[in-house]
């Protein structure tokens, strides 16, 4: 992946997380695809900023897309989803991870506050860890209309293989 400041590697993520809180900072941390970023997204990711001093961005790498999206996703590579994600003033910093989930990632940074959105309220990944810390877990509240899986059916339908003739 090409070096862009922002996008770090989790050990660095790690190191950023204790120099926050040794001033006294909190540290936020959320994950998910954001394949095709929308209007959702970036409301989604300027409340998770809002919930402390700084955001980490988790992000599913291309083949943990796969795993749980299936192999027509995700539609933009990895790279470009962190860069794009990284160019977000509410974004502080992004981590790309490999696992299905980001548990084992969150284990590693432990942040202050774990960020979901509230369809995710059945189970929200690392939660025992974030609380066993200290932390706490927020859910946000979802923009109506606004996902991927949405915008994409809507490309489908005006570009679909109808829409060429």
């Amino acid at each position: 992946m090409s070096t862009h400041p922002k996008i770090l590697t989790a050990a660095q993520a790690r190191a950023e997380r204790d120099r926050l809180v040794a001033a006294g900072r909190r540290l936020v941390f959320t994950n998910g695809c954001f394949d095709i970023l929308h209007r959702g997204h970036v409301s989604y990711l300027e409340f998770a900023r809002a919930q402390g001093d700084a955001l980490l961005v988790g992000v599913n790498s291309d083949a943990s897309v796969k795993r749980n999206k299936g192999d027509l996703r995700p539609i933009n590579p990895q790279e470009d989803r962190a860069w794009v994600l990284a160019a977000l003033g509410a974004v502080d910093y992004v981590v790309v991870f490999d696992a299905k989930e980001p548990k084992e990632l969150i284990a590693e940074i432990i942040p202050q506050v774990l960020v979901k959105g509230r369809d995710w309220a059945h189970y929200v990944s690392g939660r025992e860890v974030v609380e066993a810390h200290g932390g706490t877990v927020v859910l946000a509240d979802l923009v109506e209309g606004r996902s991927t899986t949405g915008t994409i059916e809507r490309v489908l339908k005006a570009y679909g293989p109808e829409a060429a003739r």
